[in-house]
């Protein structure tokens, strides 16, 4: 596999991107970021990580001390689930294996945080079907609307009963991956769609109770999730991902005239919870410049807003994430603000050394899209590090 073609490497050694920085409990080295990233590797049934791979994966990635690493989407629950092959978090056997995972992480000296997700209406209802759970969505608008159907699974409109029994499970997978798997803390799914998202957004909430109708109801559920998982683990370790113009699984972007002020509302009040002693450790924004994941680098970005309204507002470290490996001169200007991280998502797949990479402006490795979701070792662990490409010849191709 070769190095990206038509892309000349700049060091980013001597910018804010190579000066440590604190985050939650956790002193990192620098702020290159590895963000959750689904590879589709867990056993199923179980939803098990994988046992043979993932640990070296992990490894491969930490291997820069004091690395920040965000793990893949970790389901809290059966229900909150749907992919058969993406890890969980509420069984013992999970946990175990978590456990491996996160030492692997640490043995590097980097930090760990997992993410807590849970899917709604963005879940397989056949899957669902067949487990005997429900296909749960913020109100009755329907995602795969005709796979729902053909599957004879109706959307459930989450009861207030549901919410509750939906925070307790944050609170039980977010004990376990810190008090018993051993993460450095969560990072709570809100974005790209998924059920935290489908409320915060009026595209997929039309609820007319206390979690519908206003910006300040639709942000109910995940600031009560935020409330609670800091409550049982600490807020600082506790971050919070949201994709203000994301349209991932039809959500609005900037197609909402009032999306900035949903978003600027769950900051306020995760400022308001900060000055009372309550800061999380960071906020995690997918920048408009990736607004659906399935398309390609540079395609799909929104150029008419920016999340740079976040700094006003929130005072905490944030993570940007969106489409950086390829624009060096971008990160450069975006850490200017000395709050600011930035996460690496597809190229970190491919770059085992990817903090080194970008530090001394070296080649990177080409990623292959085709084994991103394979059950397979080749895609995942096999990628070299820039040492090894250059005696495999890759610089000279």
């Amino acid at each position: 596999m070769p190095f990206v073609k038509d892309f000349e490497p700049v060091s980013l050694e001597n910018t804010n991107l190579f000066m440590p920085i604190k985050v939650g409990n956790t002193q990192l080295a620098h702020r290159v970021v590895m963000p959750p990233l689904t590879r589709m590797r867990a056993s199923h049934p179980g939803n098990v990580p994988n046992k043979q791979w993932a640990a070296e994966y992990y490894r491969q990635r930490a291997q820069r001390p004091g690395t920040m690493i965000i793990t893949e989407g970790t389901f809290i629950s059966p229900q909150a689930g749907g992919y058969n092959n993406a890890p969980g978090i509420w069984s013992d056997e999970q946990v175990a294996q978590w456990k491996n995972i996160l030492l692997a992480i640490h043995d590097k000296k980097s930090f760990a945080w997992v993410q807590l997700w849970a899917l709604g209406r963005a879940s397989f209802p056949d899957a669902m079907a067949r487990d005997g759970l429900r296909y749960d969505s913020a109100s009755d608008a329907v995602y795969m609307e005709d796979t729902a159907n053909a599957a004879k699974v109706p959307a459930h409109t989450l009861t207030k009963d549901d919410i509750k029994q939906y925070v307790k499970e944050y609170v039980h997978a977010a004990k376990n991956a810190v008090f018993l798997a051993g993460a450095d803390g969560v990072e709570i799914h809100s974005a790209n769609g998924y059920l935290l998202n489908q409320f915060l957004d009026p595209r997929s909430n039309t609820r007319n109770d206390e979690y519908g109708g206003s910006i300040e109801n639709r942000a109910r559920f995940t600031l009560e999730v935020v409330d609670a998982v800091s409550d049982a683990i600490g807020h600082d370790r506790v971050g919070l991902r949201l994709s203000p113009y994301g349209t991932f699984n039809s959500m609005s972007g900037g197609a909402e005239p009032h999306i900035v002020a949903q978003y600027a509302y769950v900051l306020g009040e995760l400022e308001r919870r900060a000055k009372a002693g309550k800061r999380l450790a960071f906020v995690h924004l997918v920048e408009p410049r990736v607004t659906d994941l399935t398309l390609d680098e540079g395609e799909g970005d929104y150029d008419e807003g920016s999340n740079d309204f976040a700094y006003s507002i929130w005072k905490g470290p944030i993570v940007k994430a969106g489409n950086f490996a390829l624009h060096p001169d971008a990160v450069k200007e975006k850490v200017k603000r000395d709050r600011t991280l930035i996460a690496y998502g597809r190229f970190f797949i491919a770059n085992p050394d990817l903090v080194d990479r970008l530090e001394k402006g070296l080649p990177l490795n080409k990623y292959d899209r085709a084994t991103f979701y394979t059950m397979s070792a080749e895609g995942y662990i096999d990628y070299p590090t820039y040492g090894e490409a250059v005696e495999l010849g890759w610089d000279k191709n």
